[in-house]
């Protein structure tokens, strides 16, 4: 089986547990996700099955956007509600206050990944240093923050919702965090949804029971997408299938044998290869100065 599958994974399993489940159901052995979600998090985690697995380095959509619940006044050792309380605060904080303090958040910024995190440092996991009580010093990561918006806020109980759309590495208990300090106290994550990421949304996203149901009435067919969607951005072309032929053997092909679309071509741009008959072939890139359409990678 091979595509793309969008599942809405429920609380409570990690990602690999998700992949697990939908290889027992599908019975594909080979799948890959675009980038894990904690187990309290819930949303959009596309799977990417067979063929489709070899796309992971390549998506051309690698921003995410995420709806998190937050609660001020107390921070937590893993940044979330599933930690222990480290400090508490009792400063009032206004919504004025909050977005305020939100505003240097937006755009590129550094963010210092946790210690509950699966980053390494000396070769080993930080989550595996901080379930021992060691604290490590983590250097600064550029990530970029385009859109960051406070959805709902209560100012007596202190608890409110926030929508981020970020680039991949980002960490939303984090930008949480960092948010509450600059806004004069503390803060941790209470709820995490991902509701965008690949390009796709929770209205793309099947839950698992849904899965279920397909498989047992054999229609997983029917939630499965094209490899070729996570590329959709990407211009086309058409090749014969002596063309076909040599790009699926990794020779180039001339461009002034090709029918292409009438954009300019820079350097390095990724073109979408299908054959007579809209067969989905792979992905080339563009040396207009080589005349070439250069082999980049094949899904067919």
């Amino acid at each position: 089986m091979n595509g793309v599958l969008i599942l809405d994974k429920p609380p409570e399993f990690t990602s690999f547990d998700a992949v697990a489940v939908v290889r027992g159901l599908t019975h594909e052995k080979k799948i890959g996700h675009t980038g894990t979600l904690d187990p309290m998090a819930t949303g959009v985690l596309p799977l990417l099955l067979g063929r489709a697995a070899k796309a992971a380095d390549l998506l051309p959509d690698t921003e995410k956007e995420y709806r998190a619940g937050f609660c001020l006044g107390q921070q937590r050792d893993t940044g979330d509600i599933t930690g222990a309380v480290t400090e508490t605060d009792n400063t009032p904080v206004s919504a004025e206050q909050l977005k305020a303090a939100m505003e240097r958040f937006r755009g590129e910024i550094d963010q210092i990944p946790p210690m509950y995190s699966a980053v390494s440092v000396g070769g080993k996991r930080l989550y595996e240093l901080a379930r021992k009580g060691i604290e490590v010093e983590r250097k600064p990561r550029k990530i970029t923050i385009s859109r960051l918006e406070l959805l709902e806020y209560d100012e007596k109980k202190r608890e409110g919702v926030l929508l981020a759309a970020c680039s991949k590495g980002t960490y939303i208990r984090v930008l949480i965090e960092d948010i509450a300090g600059a806004a004069g106290s503390c803060g941790t994550m209470t709820a995490l949804r991902r509701t965008r990421a690949c390009g796709f949304s929770e209205a793309d996203a099947v839950s698992l029971e849904e899965l279920k149901m397909q498989a047992e009435s054999g229609g997983l067919g029917s939630v499965l997408r094209s490899t070729e969607s996570l590329f959709e951005e990407y211009p086309a072309v058409m090749v014969s299938p002596a063309q076909a032929a040599r790009f699926c053997n990794g020779g180039a092909l001339p461009m002034n044998r090709l029918k292409l679309p009438r954009i300019a071509l820079a350097e390095g741009t990724r073109l979408c290869v299908y054959e007579a008959g809209g067969r989905f072939l792979g992905l080339a890139k563009a040396a207009p100065q080589q005349g070439e359409l250069r082999f980049l990678k094949l899904f067919c």
